[in-house]
């Protein structure tokens, strides 16, 4: 893993997110754009060599509106960006961890991703990225 690639944070409204994050960070959001695979809008901010994404659900049936059903709004995930996420889903199995989708999906912000489940991550969901070049 070579960075950690963003930090996701799931939120029930997305525009007033986008403000409160806006004046946090002293900038605003370079990206908006939706997921339809997960059913989710999201933007980023870029701090530093890591982002922000916020992440709001679009349908009732997004994990996102499952998760803020069972939680709140905050923490969803860490992302780590991977240079081969096959080869990085191969050798995290083979140390034990849980995946949960082997095989890799689009995402957001031009990645291919894949979930590593939160009870093999000391309940962290952890979200592996790879660029699309």
């Amino acid at each position: 893993m070579r960075k950690i690639e963003h930090i996701g944070i799931a939120v029930s409204d997305l525009e007033k997110s986008n403000s409160l994050f806006a004046k946090l960070l002293g900038k605003e959001h370079f990206k908006t754009e939706k997921v339809d695979g997960e059913k989710v809008a999201t933007s980023f901010f870029q701090v530093g060599e890591t982002k922000i994404e916020l992440l709001q659900a679009t349908d009732e049936s997004s994990p996102i509106a499952k998760y803020l059903e069972r939680k709140s709004e905050g923490v969803h995930h860490i992302a780590f960006d991977v240079e081969d996420i096959t080869a990085e889903v191969e050798r995290l199995k083979g140390e034990g961890f849980e995946i949960l989708n082997e095989n890799p999906k689009l995402g957001a912000d031009n990645k291919l991703v894949v979930f590593l489940h939160p009870r093999s991550t000391n309940g962290v969901l952890i979200e592996l990225c790879q660029e699309i070049s």
